[in-house]
């Protein structure tokens, strides 16, 4: 199963959305876990996975991962080329680095980071970011290519986003 999984902020609360869907090329979701939180920290530049990782620890808290199980999140697993710790790498870690963790971000992020890889989808000219640890980068990279959707954002990863601000 693939856990996609982001988190929006209002004032007073914080609301993080899981979509699960079983392979790369899935059309709709199997399951969606959805969590409201308190805001544990506000935010920090340069320091993002303090107040995001909280949200999608507690959420997991919800969800049984099995061995084989893959997580994506809305940013970077690693920030540069010494492997700095993107909210992702911070995951990784908390999971005791047994299950992958890809991250795919919208934004650049200006850093070398020779695991980075630039992906184009659709007709779009701007690129996604993707980032992981615990697989290889390279066997991820034509999967989220191939995402289900005619556009830069996988079909799937744009309703996450839309279900978090509802």
């Amino acid at each position: 199963m693939i856990y996609a999984f982001d988190t929006y902020y209002y004032d007073d609360y914080s609301h993080t959305i899981c979509l699960a869907f079983e392979n790369w090329n899935s059309e709709k979701e199997s399951d969606i876990f959805s969590e409201k939180t308190a805001v544990v920290s506000d935010y920090e530049s340069g320091a993002f996975y303090k107040r995001e990782l909280p949200c999608i620890l507690s959420l997991l808290n919800k969800i049984s991962l099995q061995t084989g199980d893959l997580i994506i999140v809305d940013g970077y697993v690693t920030l540069d080329e010494n492997g700095k710790h993107g909210l992702g790498g911070y995951l990784y870690e908390a999971l005791d680095q047994k299950f992958p963790v890809i991250g795919i971000a919208k934004n650049g992020f200006n850093s070398n980071d020779p695991e980075r890889r630039i992906i184009y989808r659709g007709e779009s000219k701007t690129p996604l970011f993707l980032t992981a640890k615990g697989i290889d980068v390279d066997a991820i990279q034509p999967e989220v290519e191939q995402m289900y959707g005619n556009f830069r954002i996988p079909t799937l990863l744009k309703k996450l986003d839309q279900l978090t601000r509802s």
